[in-house]
This record gives structure tokens, C-alpha cells and sequence, in this order.
């Protein structure tokens, strides 16, 4: 009798597992990693369109690129926050190609070098090509014909991407080698991670008197990043990389704020590269809210430069990615609930196009499909370097 109802007991169990599995195998929160849904929306930014071009040429180009951010994660984003992103404002949309002189799958480094220098070359390069001879970049050539310049990141600011608009350097892991090629430049305002590669060294040496040195003033406390300024600064916000979005409480549209501040006080113009680093992540971990709150922090931080833009005219401003990552797909949702379910076909970075989002002066110019090193020679061309 006993065993008889032990096996009842054990076929019930069974089959109420059955039932919930069968149930809930299509709810999107089945497998939370694959889904989000967003309680918290927000607008996008209330700007006139029209005010994002009043001169033929820009004075001031902002470059956004939100590390392996494709099409899918981008219409994550629109769908959490019900539909909309300041995104949208950018209405010139092309794709480049993101192929590596020697992969089809490009890494960042390479893909933020032929972005930065136009210039294909290998995976792991930082700033130069195929012969490892540097290769010059966008930002250090706005620096030598008089713009202001400046790079913001979620990451440290010596990893692949940031590292490449200033550092030349035969492999993305030499990383105290990066952080030396800062003292070689004219950069006015670097926000990001890394301490520990400038001040916590293998070699016992601290760049941070050297960086003082050279006039800039030095923080690590994100209380002491003030929006307003006229300093050279360089920020570097934690030993490695910044935190998630979650944890970051808006300190990206802080920065951006900051980093426009400084700037703009500049007649001749400026460059300001800023880094969504932890979409790629996200993508690498095929997890779902950290892509989507990663894009919508950095979507905040490109409402404030609009809102930037819109006030000032002559700014044109870019929004692309490195490459994808993951192979991310939406594969269901509801956009009134600001619900997304993904999934993927990889851990890993992909080869497809990606997605160029532009407006403002010279905007017209980046439409279409091509290689992702036209994005150096376009702004090169914009700017009359």
C-alpha cells in the first residue's frame, strides 16, 4: 500500500512538472535572462528637430558607439521603453561592414582602429595597421589643427575601443603600455575605468603626478564630477571597469554633460568619442536585461546630446557600434507592456552589418552601405582635417 502511493505521489509530481513546463515553456519569463521587462520608462528628450541644422558644415562631431550593439538590441531598447528612444531622432541611417583584415569576425580593436584611423587591420591591434606602424586618428588630428577632444567610457578607458581613438599599441592587452600612450596626447576630458592601469602598475610607477603634470586635473570620486567646468579632466572612476547600469545611477549622461561642458569652450569645435561598453557584454552573456539597460542608459546620455545639439546647432551627431554580439534576436515581446524575449545564436561577436544613426550637419553623408573605415574619412571630410 505503501509503495502505491509513493508512486502516485511520485506520477503526480511528474506530471505537475509536465504541465508546468508545457505552460510556461513560451512565457517570457521562463528563462529571465532572455527577457525584460522595464517598470521604469522614460521620455526621450523634447527637442525642435529642425534646430539640429543650422550650418551646412559641424563644428563639433560626437561619435556614440555602443560596444556590439546591432539591430536587435537596438529595437530591445524601443520595445522596454515602450516604443521610443532618443534614438530616433538620429533619422540618417546607413550600415558599414565590420570585417578585420585578417576575420570576418572582427574583435573591437580592430573594428575601433578602422573607425578611428581608416585603416583595416588585425584583431587585437590598437591604432595600427597590418605592419603595426601607427596609424593617426581622428581624435589627434582634430587636437593638432586646434579642436578640443574627448573620450567617455563604461569601460576602463586603456580597453579596446576607447584605447584606440589615442594609443598605439601592437596588442589591446598591453595595457599599461595604453595608458602611457595618454601622456603622448592633447586629450582634453577622459571619463572612464582603469585606474589600476595608471596608478597601480606592474612596473611600481604612477602616471597620476605625470597626468597632473600636464594640467589636467585627476578625480576618482564620482561625487567630485562636476557638469560644469573649464579643467582639463581626466576621471577615472574605478581600478577596472565602471558597474552595470543598474548600479550606475545615470553616471553616463553625467559624464556626457561634463565632457560638453568643458568642450564647448572652444570656438574652433570638438571631437567626443562616448562608449556604451557593456552592451557587448551583455551580448557575451546572452543576457537580455543587461543588453537592454545598457542601451537605454546610454540612449539617456545621447538625449543629453541632443538636447546639447539642438541648443547649439552646428554639432553633428553619430551613433554606431563596433559589431554585434551574440547573435541576438526579438522573438517576442509586447511593446505597450515594455516587454522583450531574446535569444541567441552565439556568446560570441558576429559578422553582420551595423547600424549607422546620424543627424545634424553633414548627416546626409552616412547613409548607405559601406566599410566601417569611411566613418574616419566622413568625419575627417566634415571637420576639414
Amino acid at each position: 500500500m505503501k509503495r502505491r502511493i509513493i508512486r502516485i505521489v511520485i506520477l503526480t509530481a511528474i506530471f505537475i512538472c509536465i504541465v508546468v513546463f508545457l505552460v510556461n515553456k513560451n512565457n517570457p519569463f521562463w528563462n529571465p535572462n532572455k527577457s525584460y521587462h522595464n517598470l521604469q520608462v522614460y521620455q526621450p528628450v523634447q527637442i525642435d528637430e529642425s534646430r539640429l541644422v543650422q550650418q551646412p558644415v559641424p563644428k563639433n562631431i560626437i561619435l556614440f558607439i555602443g560596444d556590439g550593439m546591432g539591430l536587435s538590441h537596438v529595437f530591445a531598447g524601443i520595445t522596454a521603453n515602450q516604443g521610443r528612444l532618443n534614438l530616433e531622432y538620429l533619422k540618417y541611417i546607413g550600415f558599414s561592414k565590420s570585417q578585420s583584415s585578417n576575420r570576418y569576425v572582427t574583435d573591437s580593436a580592430a573594428s575601433a582602429t578602422a573607425m578611428a584611423s581608416g585603416v583595416k587591420t588585425y584583431n587585437g591591434a590598437i591604432g595600427v595597421d597590418t605592419d603595426t606602424v601607427h596609424a593617426t586618428t581622428i581624435l589627434e588630428l582634430a587636437e593638432n589643427q586646434g579642436f578640443s577632444t574627448g573620450l567617455v567610457s563604461t569601460s576602463a578607458v586603456t580597453h579596446a575601443t576607447p584605447a584606440a581613438f589615442i594609443a598605439h599599441q601592437k596588442c589591446r592587452k598591453m595595457r599599461e603600455s595604453i595608458a602611457e600612450d595618454f601622456l603622448k596626447t592633447e586629450v582634453d576630458v577622459v571619463i572612464g575605468g582603469g585606474w589600476e592601469h595608471f596608478a597601480e602598475r606592474k612596473d611600481g610607477q604612477s602616471l597620476i603626478p605625470l597626468l597632473e603634470d600636464k594640467g589636467y586635473t585627476v578625480i576618482t570620486d564620482t561625487s567630485r564630477l562636476t557638469i560644469n567646468g573649464d579643467d582639463k579632466l581626466f576621471a577615472l572612476l574605478d581600478k577596472e571597469h565602471l558597474v552595470k547600469a543598474r548600479d550606475r545611477q545615470g553616471l553616463l549622461t553625467r559624464a556626457v554633460k561634463a565632457a560638453l561642458s568643458r568642450l564647448n569652450r572652444n570656438n574652433k569645435g570638438f571631437f567626443l568619442m562616448v562608449e556604451g561598453s557593456h552592451i557587448d557584454w551583455g551580448g557575451h552573456d546572452n543576457d537580455t536585461r543587461y543588453i537592454v539597460e545598457e542601451v537605454l542608459d546610454m540612449d539617456r546620455a545621447l538625449g543629453a546630446a541632443l538636447e546639447f545639439a539642438a541648443q547649439e546647432g552646428e554639432t553633428l551627431i553619430l551613433c554606431t557600434a563596433d559589431h554585434e554580439t551574440g547573435g541576438m534576436a526579438c522573438e517576442g515581446g509586447d511593446i505597450l507592456k515594455g516587454l522583450v524575449r531574446a535569444d541567441y545564436t552565439s556568446k560570441k561577436h558576429t559578422g553582420v552589418m551595423i547600424p549607422v544613426f546620424s543627424n545634424g550637419p553633414g548627416a546626409d553623408q552616412f547613409i548607405g552601405i559601406y566599410e566601417n573605415t569611411e566613418l574616419f574619412y566622413k568625419m575627417k571630410r566634415l571637420l576639414e582635417l
